[in-house]
């Protein structure tokens, strides 16, 4: 595919199997030992995917994500975390990471997430020249694509580029339920490998922001044992 990967991770012998690894397939990776390191290689090149540690020296993953995404929302972000905590995947999620793996990871599960975010992100630069309409309605909430940000009751809140792309695939559905599985497949470009929290993350923190009682969704709701059904704008 000769994309050019970022990789940071503080573990060398962890960073040095990624490396043959991806190498392996045919990318072409540059390395970093640390977060300061990270942010160094990021501003001298130019990378189709990072993958990011979570828990690293100098500067964590988060910070290096956060520092990325000042100047770049849409170079596809993979964070790896070896905790099993919800809040370290929620806290990535909401600074514009693309997805998480934990660790210990397959290796089979690893290139086809990675393979999957690229061909989001090239298809997402190939529509551009097709681009649907700047604004579109979401319940009560009024989405910009381009400057991804929503306003709801006078409120302006941000968006990820993932939230976006959520918002658009359920907008051109309404009252159909959809599946945890078909939103991997279909948002995330990815094969169902036994688990949809990610899926739940993001939903849950996309309510957050464009459901006026997020204690009680009224515009994403949950259809149990099925998936998730966007219930239309809201006229009133």
């Amino acid at each position: 595919m000769n994309a050019k990967i970022l990789i940071a991770e503080d573990d060398e012998h962890i960073r040095e199997g990624l490396v043959d690894l991806l190498e392996s397939e045919g990318f072409a990776v540059t390395e970093a030992a640390d977060g300061d390191a990270a942010v160094a290689r990021w501003t001298e090149g130019a990378y189709d995917l990072v993958i990011l540690d979570i828990m690293m020296p100098a500067q964590s993953g988060y910070e290096v994500c956060r520092e990325i995404r000042k100047t770049d929302e849409h170079t596809p972000v993979i964070m790896l975390t070896a905790k099993g905590e919800e809040i370290e995947k929620v806290v990535g999620l909401e600074l514009g990471a693309d997805d998480y793996i934990t660790k210990p990871f397959g290796v089979h599960e690893l290139l086809a997430r990675i393979k999957a975010v690229l061909r989001r992100a090239r298809r997402t630069s190939l529509e551009d020249a097709s681009a649907p309409p700047e604004v579109f309605a979401f319940g009560q909430a009024e989405i910009n694509r381009n400057s991804l940000r929503g306003t709801l009751r006078g409120e302006t809140f941000d968006l990820t580029p993932r939230e976006l792309q959520l918002l658009e695939f359920f907008q051109g559905r309404p009252g159909m339920v959809v599946s945890r599985e078909k939103l991997m497949h279909r948002v995330w470009d990815l094969d169902y490998y036994g688990t949809t929290r990610t899926v739940d993350q993001h939903i849950a923190q996309l309510r957050k922001k464009i459901e006026p009682d997020p204690a009680h969704p009224a515009v994403i709701t949950t259809v149990h044992g099925a998936g998730y059904r966007y219930e239309g704008n809201d006229e009133e």
